[in-house]
C-alpha cells in the first residue's frame, strides 16, 4: 500500500494559536495569522489550487517568537509571513512553481527573525 497517491499534494498548516495579551512568547493570532490564513484559503481557491492543496488552521506550532508561522507538508518547509504579499509569494513560488521562498523560510535552529523577514 506504500504506492498510494496522497489525498493532498501539499498540506499547509497555519498557526492560529492565541495566547493572553502580554504573554512573553506572544502568539501568531495576536500578529494577524487568522486574517492571513483566511486570505491564503481564499487566494488558493482563486488560483485553482484546491482540491489538490489544503490550507488548514493549526494550534500552536511552537515557533511563537517567529510568528506568524506556517509549515508546508510533505516537504516540512517552515515559513514566517506578515502580509498578503508574503502569502501570494508563498502560494505562487512554493505551491504553484515548486520552489522555496528563501527570504521567508525558517531554519530548524532559528530563534529570531532576520532583518529581511520582519514585517
Amino acid at each position: 500500500m506504500s504506492d498510494l497517491k496522497p489525498y493532498f499534494e501539499a498540506h499547509v498548516f497555519c498557526c492560529t494559536n492565541r495566547r493572553p495579551d502580554g504573554h512573553k512568547r506572544g502568539s501568531c493570532a495576536a500578529r494577524g495569522s487568522e486574517k492571513l490564513r483566511d486570505y491564503m484559503k481564499a487566494r488558493s481557491k482563486e488560483l485553482g489550487l484546491e482540491p489538490r492543496i489544503r490550507i488548514n488552521a493549526a494550534g500552536c506550532l511552537d515557533r511563537c517568537e517567529l510568528g506568524p508561522t506556517l509549515v508546508v507538508y510533505p516537504e516540512g518547509v517552515w515559513y514566517t509571513y506578515h502580509s498578503p504579499a508574503d502569502i501570494d509569494e508563498i502560494l505562487q513560488t512554493h505551491l504553484v512553481e515548486g520552489r522555496r521562498v528563501d527570504r521567508l523560510m525558517l531554519t530548524p535552529e532559528q530563534r529570531t527573525l532576520r532583518p529581511d523577514q520582519l514585517g
